[in-house]
């Protein structure tokens, strides 16, 4: 496409007597269509052109498919987005769980750290008999 493109181009360069090119033979100004002409059966000889077309209709089937799996809410895209949404729900829960677990140990030590010792308060504690209960 690009060699005739090219072809025409310098025909209206050639019929409007545009620079240089007006100074070129026919035969010069033709040569890009010989060179299309030239390039076409070699694709068409070599198998190219098929291939492409293959491939066009390759992609065209993929793309066909991939709508339709997606239609039906069974596409690769749907199994990517519920993926990466269940991942995301573990590590929100995992963070979670890990801040209750920090703070858990935290409280754990605090109620540790403040339990009532009875031996640093026996001045202040009246004496009581184990047999009798508190009131």
């Amino acid at each position: 496409m690009l060699f005739v493109g090219l072809g025409l181009l310098l025909i209206a360069m050639k019929l409007g007597d545009v620079m240089f090119v007006a100074e070129w033979s026919w035969w010069t100004v033709l040569s890009p269509f010989v060179a299309a002409a030239v390039w076409w059966a070699y694709a068409d000889s070599s198998g190219l052109t098929k291939r492409r077309e293959m491939d066009k209709l390759d992609l065209k089937r993929l793309e066909r498919r991939r709508k339709n799996m997606a239609a039906l809410g069974t596409g690769r895209d749907n199994q990517k987005a519920a993926g990466a949404s269940a991942r995301a729900r573990e590590a929100a829960a995992k963070r979670v769980e890990a801040e209750r677990a920090q703070k858990r140990q935290h409280n754990e030590r605090i109620v540790k750290d403040s339990v009532f010792d009875s031996r640093t308060g026996e001045e202040f504690a009246e004496p009581h008999d184990s047999s009798k209960p508190l009131s």
